[in-house]
């Protein structure tokens, strides 16, 4: 399936009610592009130009702490959206870097997406305002967990929050996205694979 129609399908999906030419207005927004793996989309504490939707591949939002360790807060696999939202909205420094995983197909939308969403209509209006809520509920939830949890709930968390990419992802990833080292990470899949 080309890049845009997949982003059509899933709008389909999720908005059924918006006619054909809504859809092709609003994917109009979005410039398609191709991530090598490992190439930054956000650099942290530079001004944010793009925030994305995945067509295929994986993104993640991370924090560099300042003794060079990163700390992951969010993956965002296919059909995900993944933007630093206050820099992209007030035009100030990213909190967090955003790179690709793997090699991903997405697509951009620019800090002048959000005057032209308020253009598109009530429907378009109100799938990003639930969109908005369930990234809100999303990190409250990881937040909760990141600071009360045991490893084993959060790493059980990450298998049904991200159920494809236990397998996909490297090692390192998943432990900085649990706050764990990958060697106590490798303990702990051992210890749940035995039962």
């Amino acid at each position: 399936m080309m890049p845009l129609a997949a982003f059509q399908s899933y709008l389909q999906r999720h908005l059924p009610g918006l006619l054909e030419e809504e859809v092709a207005v609003f994917t109009g927004l979005f410039t398609p592009r191709t991530l090598r793996r490992q190439e930054v989309l956000v650099h942290q504490d530079e001004v944010g130009r793009h925030g994305a939707f995945v067509l295929s591949g994986c993104l993640r939002a991370y924090v560099t702490d300042a003794k060079g360790k990163e700390h992951i807060l969010q993956f965002a696999p296919e059909s995900w959206w993944i933007a630093d939202q206050y820099s992209l909205l007030h035009q100030a420094p990213a909190q967090f870097s955003i790179d690709a995983v793997e090699a991903s197909n997405v697509l951009l939308f620019d800090p002048a997406f959000y005057p032209r969403l308020r253009q598109l209509g009530p429907e378009l209006q109100q799938f990003f305002y639930e969109l908005l809520q369930n990234s809100v509920a999303a990190m409250q939830h990881r937040l909760i967990g990141v600071l009360s949890a045991t490893a084993e709930a959060r790493y059980l968390d990450f298998q049904q929050r991200y159920p494809t990419l236990a397998q996909r992802l490297p090692l390192r990833h998943i432990a900085a996205y649990l706050g764990i080292t990958p060697e106590s990470l490798s303990r702990l899949r051992k210890e749940l694979a035995r039962g």
